[in-house]
């Protein structure tokens, strides 16, 4: 390692802020931002956001409920989901926090997760690239939506963007936020609208507010204005994918999606276990995001390059989780395994049954709870059995109504008897994988499906005819979990979320399929079975 890169990432610099910077935008406007940068004469690396929260309320205002001072690191200038000045100034980076057009301090209209902000975020790297301090090296790192950005201005390819790491970041918000397998995600989604809208121009100083405001918020959060995919194929820069298992319903599925579709020659993969804060704020997560960004912001060899793509945390419950690498996703060595549905007995088997057999569940509203599902129980492992990555269950179904929500959710039984939960981005406990569709949306884009994952186009309904049976294929979020012997594997098949899954529910009362009494198909020509990525031990 050459001399001088040794004393220019070894020596701690002064934090100086410089506040309510304007920043002009290619049409005449401006944004506002918050420049927190090494006070001393040099060029030095950025570190870059934007969003709709206002750059001027702590991180312990934004979010009561969480406990602030659990959190890995603190300080005074501390922001929701965005990077800490207090740390990474110090290492030799500039930190720069925008308030995206029509938020915070930006004056103008709202442009939430458009093509206009994301040309917002270009001319703001730009700007801060041609600065007397800048190294005119810029990357985007921060959690949610500031991740969410980041694959949409780094697929506007400003040329002094260098490197990204969305951190638990959607890439489709139809299908990864907005409405997963075709059903609305009211639950998150209304009550985020309810707090992001205290942050539009002119509510600085305004504490967001609460889930229980009355203030009105729109059916859908989200539009066909954003309901689109950025091209992921034009992210030409660095790429560090940062994944939660725990994300189901939001983020995880755009991590993956966005780690395969980037074109970037150098992209990693991490999916992590934990809560939606700690883990970026933590000083492994720390440590990690400096090792990346310090190999293509200053051009310090981390030994990175030398290391397998792609780190998984390897779940067996709760908190207990190994990490390991891996030189690929989904993990080359994987035995696709179905698992085919017994419904006479309720069961799942690698055997294929001759005879069919049905199983049903009711959808109306106020069913009792075991009549609003279907259970399969697998057999007890005889041995330490890891499943990580994709799953897919494929139905045969029928309706007495027109249309059908289907629930699909993947359960670890201990040898107890009790579920074994996993930490959720919100909930202490959810359960090992969960998948979503309307019966309408089942068609696939057949150019973009594969076995173990299917695609919808979500581009035409096709409307159950009542009585008549029919194939779905449902799209399950990625998982890893390890099943001990004697432990067992559960599907359940059902009408509703599990209840723990809140805030990410989807009970909106006008767009749910509450209608009628629900058949599953199975055995004979009807091969309902639950696709799982067993992975053999090295």
């Amino acid at each position: 390692m050459p001399a001088d890169t040794i004393s220019r990432t070894s020596v701690y610099h002064a934090l100086k802020l410089d506040a309510d910077v304007h920043i002009p935008m290619r049409d005449g406007a401006y944004v506002v931002a918050d420049v927190f940068r090494p006070d001393t004469d040099g060029r030095f690396p950025i570190i870059m956001t934007m969003g709709p929260y206002s750059k001027d309320i702590h991180f312990r205002e934004w979010n009561p409920s969480l406990d602030y001072e659990r959190l890995p690191e603190r300080g005074p200038y501390m922001h929701w989901e965005t990077v800490n000045p207090d740390w990474w100034v110090p290492q030799g980076y500039v930190v720069i926090r925008v308030d995206g057009r029509g938020t915070g301090k930006s004056p103008g209209g709202v442009r939430r997760l458009s093509d206009e902000e994301a040309r917002d975020f270009y001319d703001a790297v730009e700007w801060s690239a041609a600065q007397r301090w800048s190294n005119g090296k810029v990357a985007v790192m921060g959690i949610s939506y500031f991740a969410m950005n980041a694959w949409r201005v780094a697929a506007q390819q400003p040329p002094h963007l260098a490197a990204i790491v969305p951190w638990e970041g959607a890439v489709d918000t139809y299908r990864d936020a907005g409405r997963h397998g075709g059903i609305y995600s009211n639950g998150f989604n209304q009550r985020w609208a309810r707090h992001v809208r205290s942050h539009e121009a002119g509510a600085a100083q305004q504490v967001p507010a609460d889930a229980a405001s009355e203030r009105a918020v729109p059916p859908e959060l989200f539009t066909e204005l954003v309901y689109h995919v950025p091209d992921l194929s034009r992210i030409r820069v660095p790429l560090l994918s940062a994944g939660n298992w725990g994300g189901v319903a939001l983020h995880l599925r755009g991590n993956v999606e966005g780690f395969l579709g980037a074109g970037s020659e150098h992209k990693f993969l991490e999916i992590h276990s934990g809560d939606h804060i700690v883990p970026f704020y933590s000083l492994e997560g720390r440590l990690l995001q400096k090792r990346f960004l310090d190999q293509w912001l200053h051009d310090v060899d981390t030994g990175i390059l030398r290391e397998p793509r792609v780190r998984l945390a390897i779940r067996r419950g709760g908190d207990r989780y190994v990490w390991r690498y891996e030189n690929e996703w989904p993990i080359a060595r994987t035995q696709w395994t179905p698992l085919y549905l017994n419904t006479a007995k309720g069961t799942m088997s690698r055997d294929r049954l001759a005879n069919a057999g049905n199983m049903r569940f009711t959808a109306e509203a106020g069913t009792p709870h075991d009549e609003a599902r279907d259970v399969f129980v697998g057999p007890a492992f005889e041995q330490e059995t890891e499943f990580t990555g994709p799953v897919m269950l494929r139905l045969w179904i029928s309706s007495t109504s027109d249309d059908a929500d289907l629930f699909a959710i993947v359960r670890k039984i201990g040898r107890d008897g009790r579920e074994v939960m996993f930490p959720g981005q919100s909930s202490p406990a959810i359960p090992a994988a969960c998948g979503w569709l309307r019966a309408s949306h089942r068609k696939l884009d057949p150019a973009r499906s594969t076995p173990y994952r299917p695609y919808r186009s979500h581009e035409e309904l096709q409307k159950l005819e009542p009585g008549a049976i029919v194939p779905v294929d449902i799209e399950i979020w990625p998982t890893s979990v390890v099943f001990e012997p004697g432990e067992h594997l559960v599907l359940e098949v059902a009408s509703e979320d599990d209840p723990r899954m809140d805030p990410f529910l989807h009970n909106d009362p006008i767009d749910r399929k509450r209608r009628g009494i629900t058949t599953i198909h199975a055995g004979g020509g009807y091969d309902s079975y639950l696709l799982m990525p067993l992975i053999p031990p090295r």
